[in-house]
């Protein structure tokens, strides 16, 4: 069995995954990271590819990471989240790893794990959104994933939301991650709990009363809970979510759109106000076929999934 071992390298964590042809994963580990030092990235992925390879036998490995990857997908050229600029992460790897390496974007892998094992296993074309720290995304055409002429295809979320906007970390103004992702979530929530609303005193008490300790994960649980504020910024979120998706749609006219991402455990919380304003903003909607939205399958998982089937593939 051509098992392969599947890296997720996040903004503060590292994942990874012994990962079967059927996308089973057979042993699982993380490491912490600091994302302003590229070295110590590199050298907790060694770390943890070394800790599962003295259990298993695997003959690649698949590396996710945040960031424009390069035609040749051996370099990050950029990341807006990440202190990556024109590392070469394919050749610093090898240098602890005898095995291939392959490396994809973060969000271009987890598209391709759901596209074969999970929420668009049944469809040719798929359009997925990562609604997590940032807005990422990735694109199958044909059963093809889609990276484009020079392997930066599917930015989805540094499109132009808004002009003159929220400042995004990739430099911008106004890109569409700055209203839909945890970032932008933990923001909102911030504002209104900076502002002295009572409005917000129940979000405040689940962070002892202190703005900064207010995150989206938080935020979510509230509203889970029915904290009724935390239920209106998540349905904020949802309907740009919504938004954008029927942007998304009216140019690429996906079979199915697929919501991953952190954000995405608020499920119907966020799923419905989403799919509530692509119905409403969709062009040419009810003469046309549309995709659907769906939630996906494989949770924080589909991105190791992914890189270690294109690193099995390849």
């Amino acid at each position: 069995m051509s098992s392969t071992i599947g890296v997720d390298i996040g903004g503060t964590k590292i994942a990874f995954g012994v990962v079967t042809p059927d996308g089973e994963v057979l042993a699982r580990t993380r490491r912490e990271t600091t994302p302003s030092r590229p070295d110590e990235i590199v050298g907790a992925v060694a770390d943890g590819i070394a800790e599962l390879r003295s259990s298993h036998d695997v003959v690649a490995v698949g590396v996710a990471a945040a960031g424009y990857i390069d035609s040749g997908r051996s370099m990050v050229m950029f990341a807006p989240n990440l202190a990556w600029r024109d590392n070469p992460i394919k050749a610093q790897v090898e240098e602890h790893v005898d095995v291939p390496v392959v490396i994809e974007n973060d969000a271009n892998a987890a598209a391709w794990g759901e596209f074969q094992y999970g929420a668009a296993r049944d469809f040719d074309d798929m359009l997925m959104l990562t609604v997590g720290t940032g807005l990422g995304g990735g694109l199958v055409i044909n059963r093809r994933l889609v990276r484009g002429a020079h392997g930066v295809a599917a930015e989805f979320g540094h499109a132009r939301a808004v002009p003159d906007g929220h400042r995004c970390g990739c430099g911008n103004r106004g890109c569409w991650e700055q209203y839909v992702s945890g970032t932008a979530l933990t923001r909102e929530a911030r504002e209104m709990a900076e502002s002295g609303s009572p409005l917000a005193n129940g979000i405040l008490a689940r962070a002892d009363g202190k703005v900064k300790r207010i995150t989206g994960p938080l935020v979510t649980a509230a509203a889970q809970d029915g904290d009724p504020i935390a239920v209106e910024l998540l349905a904020d979120q949802g309907r740009q979510l919504g938004t954008a998706v029927a942007s998304f749609v009216a140019l690429l006219d996906p079979g199915v759109v697929v919501i991953g991402g952190g954000v995405s455990e608020a499920g119907d919380l966020l799923i419905g106000p989403a799919r509530a304003a692509y119905a409403h903003e969709l062009t040419g909607r009810g003469f046309r076929p549309s995709a659907d939205i769906v939630l996906a399958e494989l949770g924080n998982e589909a991105g190791l999934v992914g890189a270690a089937d294109l690193a099995r593939s390849e």
